[in-house]
């Protein structure tokens, strides 16, 4: 099984502290109060491109990086590629 498969079997256990939910909403420039639900619909996203180096899964997706706890499911942070 691929690393980008078992992040999305794993896609109920995803979830972010308020200290993440309030990085997340700054760094992407967001405007809603389902933050965690933004992000899921990013990975689910038939062209994210999902990766794992280390203890990180990484998924990008146009202009957006999402960085995910690969033990812990915690969404640790998102940036804006430039």
């Amino acid at each position: 099984m691929s690393d980008s498969q078992v992040l999305i079997d794993n896609i109920d256990k995803i979830h972010t502290t308020q200290m993440g939910m309030d990085r997340i909403k700054r760094n992407l420039n967001l405007d809603t109060v389902d933050v965690v639900g933004y992000c899921k619909d990013l990975i689910l996203n038939k062209n994210c491109d999902i990766y794992r180096q280390g203890k990180n899964w990484y998924c990008e997706i146009d202009n957006v990086r999402l960085t995910v706890n690969s033990y812990s499911y915690t969404i640790i942070t998102a940036h804006i590629v430039k």
